[in-house]
């Protein structure tokens, strides 16, 4: 749960069972943590700006071993692409592995992905005659856990050379992967990193950007039915080569590859049908924006999962520094395919009931209707939840309705029609459905009228009605401009903002640019933040946070915390900082950012919050990135977990930690490694609304003890100092 800096909200949406007591909470951020810790990759492929052009070039070239367990396991398994089959040598030490690339090759990483029987020590080799070998990395792994090293180097020979078995048995390698950026042309991969959504998922864990992050151990998953697809947007039409799709248990019997350069007529490719889940491979010749897997039968009674979908074809577009390419600004009147524009913002709403009270406070039929995705309307509950209800709007004129969009709360509709209306009594239904799935629903649809009516016949569960959206498109109409959207796209590589901390030793926070705040915290917190005293400069080019045992405001220890609230607040942008962090039991530092809505009155979450970096200073290894929403929040929030490569302490250097923020969603790095990306798509498709197009401001500190670390204890060491070497804003 994120540091959160004022008292938790006293409304819970429509449709909760209430707040979760402080046990339940901090057992659930446990459980979450450790499935986190259990599902994240020790190490993840770097993603620094050299590594990003890189291709496979090992796949299907010559490959050889000092020997093989039996015939079923040979060298040219480990450079395949299908993780399904595997090299294994002799059980004997020492063994090598090498692959052929056909010619010099400039090297930038290469992938060890382990079976059981790992190599508990080895070099990495290169050779451009394939008998002189130069070591490019030396390995000594304590799990079978992937590895992604980075390495540079250039030789048309590379070679495993193991010298220390884990097992009794001989060393095993599902895949043998060797990048670079040179590669034939055509062999680019586009989709690693792009936007992704799907039909549906079958949780938070396996959302549709876990097949396109190019992470082996992460996957998505569908809800358990067909049909069901996933599609990836490329940012522009590109020519395309191929789609490597590896499977999950839970493979797709039958699919079609399909691509679109609108996002909504799609063209089919390609029809496949599959036997088992080992990786298949489809040739495709089409120049286009998106891809999709539209998956028509499974082969287990679960969904359909996928592992990765990968877009191979001829990269066509320049991709800036450090990462990917801004999404196109958002127009401010918000439109849908053929130009039907929003004709419900601000219209009159009326509804069988509104609830206002405790739960969901005004919670009336306009909040639904204003273009805010943090604000709902809720049904009352007067003498019983009832299955009858409806909310309608007058458009103020005739209008061409094609499309409702419909962002539910937990509290949604399974059985429902979109019905319109002349006059506002009698009523023509043009869509209906009795299975309703909740979350955000966009639905197409054909009828003309002025009043626009959901009409409502069956609940999901035991509370009422409740829906943050419902939005309709058309023609026609009296429309009303709604606030604008119109943002600037995020320049990554241009520095608005920074504070680097250069100020002499002893010196406070520069207050142009913050704001030191004062108090107890929360969360269970048990510092007390000072005004004076624990910010200060070290005279060596940082800020330090300082953790003190010492008795303030009526608690036993006192730290740090500041923001940049009405100093600088921007909406999108490259967000970093580069933070050294303390390690002990209870210590809890963070880089975050809140709603700049929350200073005029909008209570948390509503507002927003994005955390940046949060480790706890009793397991330095793992760091945590998560967003807050009114949907999603608490130990419910939307994130995860990474570590470094290496599985080395974070408190043992400064690390940068850095979120990329535009339109299309948030992606998190970790010293320019991609390690968590939050798809706006997705977000609304599994988890609630998106709730961060708008200003928000930075926030750094280090709390001592609270619900998620745990008290202080007799090992925790004091004083205890977060170091900050920088803090800078690109847009």
């Amino acid at each position: 749960m994120a540091p959160v800096p004022h008292p938790a909200p006293a409304s819970f949406p429509a449709g909760a069972t209430g707040a979760p007591s402080g046990r339940a909470a901090r057992a659930a951020v446990a459980a979450l943590a450790a499935l986190a810790m259990v599902l994240t990759f020790v190490a993840v492929r770097a993603d620094t700006a050299h590594a990003a052009a890189a291709v496979v070039l090992s796949k299907g070239k010559p490959t050889t071993a000092s020997s093989v367990e039996n015939g079923g396991t040979v060298a040219a398994n480990a450079t395949d692409g299908d993780v399904g089959t595997r090299w294994s040598s002799a059980a004997a030490d020492p063994q090598w592995l090498q692959v052929d690339l056909g010619s010099t090759q400039s090297i930038s990483e290469v992938d060890l992905t382990w079976e059981t029987a790992y190599a508990s020590k080895y070099t990495i080799q290169v050779s451009g005659d394939g008998s002189t070998w130069t070591t490019v990395y030396t390995g000594a792994p304590t799990s079978a856990a992937k590895q992604a090293l980075a390495v540079s180097a250039s030789g048309r020979y590379v070679r495993l050379n193991a010298t220390a078995r884990a097992t009794q048995y001989g060393v095993s390698l599902w895949e043998f992967e060797v990048l670079g950026t040179s590669a034939p042309a055509g062999s680019s991969l586009l989709s690693k990193g792009r936007p992704t959504t799907a039909s549906s998922a079958e949780s938070a864990a396996t959302p549709a950007s876990a097949a396109t992050d190019g992470d082996l151990g992460t996957r998505w998953s569908s809800q358990f039915s067909v049909p069901q697809w996933i599609a990836v947007d490329l940012g522009s039409a590109k020519p395309l080569s191929r789609v490597d799709l590896t499977w999950e248990a839970a493979y797709a019997t039958s699919y079609q590859v399909q691509t679109s350069n609108d996002g909504s007529t799609w063209t089919t490719q390609s029809t496949q049908t599959a036997s088992s889940a080992t990786k298949q491979s489809v040739a495709l010749n089409a120049t286009a924006r998106w891809v999709r897997i539209n998956a028509t039968g499974r082969a287990t009674g679960y969904g359909i999962s996928l592992w990765e979908l990968e877009v191979f074809g001829t990269d066509s577009t320049t991709t800036p520094t450090p990462t990917t390419t801004p999404t196109p600004t958002p127009t401010s009147t918000p439109t849908t395919p053929g130009g039907a524009v929003l004709l419900s913002y601000g219209k009159p709403g009326t509804a069988s009931s509104s609830q206002d009270d405790g739960t969901c406070y005004q919670c009336t039929p306009d909040k639904a209707l204003d273009a805010d995705p943090a604000s709902r309307w809720a049904t009352a509950n007067p003498g019983g939840w009832t299955d009858a209800g409806w909310l309608q709007v007058d458009l103020g004129a005739t209008a061409h309705v094609s499309q409702v969009v419909l962002q539910w709360d937990p509290a949604y509709a399974t059985g429902y029609q979109v019905q319109v209306s002349a006059n506002g009594s009698s009523w023509t239904t043009i869509y209906s459905t009795t299975t309703g799935k909740g979350l955000k629903e966009t639905l197409n649809v054909s009828g003309d009228g002025r009043y626009v009516r959901l009409n409502l016949t069956k609940r999901s569960g035991p509370y009422g009605y409740s829906l943050y959206a419902f939005d309709v498109y058309g023609t026609g109409g009296n429309p009303v401009q709604p606030p604008s959207t119109n943002h600037p796209a995020p320049n990554f590589t241009h520095l608005a903002w920074s504070d680097e901390f250069n100020g002499a030793a002893g010196s406070g926070p520069d207050t142009s640019k913050w704001t030191v705040d004062a108090g107890t915290g929360q969360n269970g917190e048990q510092q007390y933040y000072t005004p004076s005293g624990n910010l200060n400069m070290d005279g060596q080019g940082h800020l330090v946070i300082e953790a003190r045992k010492q008795t303030a405001g009526g608690r036993d220890y006192t730290s740090g915390r500041m923001n940049t609230s009405n100093k600088y607040m921007f909406t999108y942008g490259r967000v970093e900082a580069r933070i050294k962090v303390p390690t002990g039991q209870g210590y809890w530092p963070a880089f975050w950012m809140m709603g700049a809505d929350f200073l005029t009155g909008r209570p948390w979450p509503y507002n927003g919050e994005v955390d940046i970096m949060e480790v706890l200073g009793k397991d330095t290894t793992t760091s945590y990135s998560t967003l807050h929403a009114p949907a999603y929040n608490g130990a419910g929030g939307y994130g995860g977990s990474y570590k470094l490569p290496n599985g080395a302490p974070l408190s043992d250097d400064f690390h940068t930690w850095a979120a990329e923020w535009d339109a299309s969603g948030i992606r998190y790095y970790l010293d320019d490694r991609l390690v968590f990306t939050a798809d706006k798509a997705t977000v609304e498709s599994t988890r609630g609304p998106w709730i961060y197009d708008h200003d928000f401001y930075v926030i750094l500190n280090l709390a001592v003890g609270g619900d998620w670390p745990g008290p202080v204890d007799a090992t925790t060491p004091f004083p205890a100092k977060m170091l900050v070497d920088y803090v800078r804003v690109y847009r």
